[in-house]
């Protein structure tokens, strides 16, 4: 049984699929978390995803209009935005989580690429002030944060601000067969930081694949030094750590009251990452 919510865009899934009611189409579950819920909608050949999101995942329209329409980066077309309801084109059926091949996982490489080769107007959403910032909110980080702090203020100096889409994991990877794109906006932003390629690369690994040759594909299809690479994999995971903690803090206890369990496990690799910049 379809949700009732979904009255509220009945007007551009019906023209999108062209079924003659909502009672027609055959409605797919895809998730449903405390902030979200995803629905494949399908009549015929034809579907469409419509998304609802709440706390963190409301915003999610504006980013399209702020930077995944004019931008033109690889995600999903938008259908319709209302009243954080997205109507969105189906961009496959199959994610990385579901096939994590070792070409899926290069091919995401070359995704991260595409991203962040995008030239973007505006200044840094994540400057190096807002480390402390970050950590205060999350209040349970006993060591000291200042390598992240310099390593980040640097990274502004000698690397372009580009799209960091925010949750580059594979869940948010889907293929139709052909080309890969990536779900799930709400959280992107702007920095100089490579944090998508460095969650991309924590799942690679803990799956068994080369890191070298992931790297090695993004280096190649960026002509990036490989040197600065390395500086902004680290303090993209030092970044990626710190808004993980921050959403965990301030929205998941409430909305993903498992979330609690992964707080030890993320203050551990933050510490390890910031080490390894000291």
């Amino acid at each position: 049984m379809l949700p009732t919510w979904l009255e509220t865009v009945s007007d551009p899934v019906l023209a999108a699929t062209e079924a003659s009611s909502l009672e027609a189409l055959h409605g797919e579950l895809l998730r449903q978390w405390g902030s979200s819920e995803v629905w494949r909608l399908s009549y015929g050949l034809r579907s469409v995803i419509v998304k609802r999101g709440t706390d963190g995942q409301y915003g999610e329209g504006d980013v399209y209009e702020r930077l995944v329409i004019p931008l033109e980066l690889p995600a999903p077309r938008l259908i319709h935005a209302a009243d954080g309801v997205l109507v969105l084109a189906d961009a496959g059926r199959a994610t990385l989580e579901q096939e994590p091949s070792a070409d899926g996982f290069l091919a995401a490489a070359e995704l991260v690429a595409t991203i962040r080769g995008r030239t973007v107007r505006g200044s840094s959403d994540f400057p190096p002030e807002r480390v402390k910032e970050m950590a205060d909110r999350i209040g349970r980080i006993g060591f000291d944060l200042a390598p992240l702090t310099d390593a980040l203020a640097r990274l502004h100096r000698e690397a372009p601000v580009a799209v960091v889409h925010g949750d580059f994991v594979p869940k948010n990877l889907v293929t139709d067969g052909s080309r890969w794109t990536a779900i799930d906006w709400p959280g992107a932003y702007l920095a100089p930081h490579l944090s998508d390629l460095y969650t991309l690369l924590r799942d690679a690994v803990a799956l068994g694949h080369d890191r070298e040759a992931i790297v090695a594909r993004y280096v190649d299809a960026t002509g990036t030094d490989r040197a600065l690479v390395d500086r902004q994999l680290l303090v993209g995971g030092g970044c990626f750590y710190l808004v993980a903690l921050k959403f965990i803090a301030e929205e998941g206890l409430r909305t993903i009251p498992e979330s609690k369990n992964w707080i030890d496990g993320l203050l551990a690799e933050l510490e390890d990452v910031v080490g390894q910049l000291s």
